[in-house]
């Protein structure tokens, strides 16, 4: 994972957070997710925002939400640890690409660990399931599965359930796509896309 992390300059792929309640129902976040490094982010939300867009960073390091509609000239700049851009996991914007989840999932299998870690291949995916200090939450030990696409050597999903195997969250990256082409303009926000690389929502 490693080794193709460092080839990928930027990818766009669909994302979806789902967050589990106790009685297995699930609220869900979809959103197209374009990222290029060093560390330029845009989300282009379907649900529950739809037409939303946020991009990360602006000139002065904050993250810029534009709403949809009429309210898009409203944009707000805000600090990538505030509190209304953290996910359900505790993470913020700025933590949220392939790079960091490598980086994470490398310390879940060694110095994190808390439990044996079970490795199993199927139909070119490869799973590590694994009991570990979750990514995020100081002290709270979580059971992780990891999806890595073998073709790819990259992550295409992740599940967090609690220790007895209460599925709290699972995060799906669907048609990822490398190194595309993504240029600088798709990260501004002034009223057009740029010639960037179109999300792949068409917004």
């Amino acid at each position: 994972m490693e080794t193709a992390w460092s080839a990928t300059n930027d990818y766009q792929t669909q994302v979806e957070v789902r967050t589990y309640k106790r009685d297995d129902s699930f609220e869900s976040d979809r959103f197209t997710y374009t990222f290029k490094k060093p560390k330029s982010i845009r989300l282009d939300f379907e649900s529950p925002h739809p037409g939303m867009v946020l991009v990360y960073p602006d000139r002065n390091g904050k993250a810029v939400i534009e709403p949809a509609g009429l309210a898009r000239f409203l944009k707000l700049h805000l600090v990538p640890d505030n509190p209304l851009l953290r996910v359900s996991s505790g993470q913020s914007i700025d933590k949220t690409d392939l790079g960091l989840l490598i980086e994470n999932i490398s310390r879940s299998i060694t110095d994190q660990r808390k439990g044996p870690v079970e490795v199993t291949n199927q139909d070119g995916t490869v799973k590590i399931r694994v009991l570990a200090l979750n990514h995020f939450r100081e002290g709270i030990v979580t059971l992780y599965e990891f999806f890595i696409d073998e073709a790819l050597s990259l992550p295409v999903k992740v599940s967090e359930s609690t220790p007895d195997g209460q599925l709290e969250r699972m995060v799906t990256f669907s048609n990822l796509s490398i190194n595309i082409g993504v240029r600088d303009t798709l990260f501004r926000l002034n009223g057009e896309n740029g010639s960037g690389v179109r999300p792949k929502n068409g917004k």
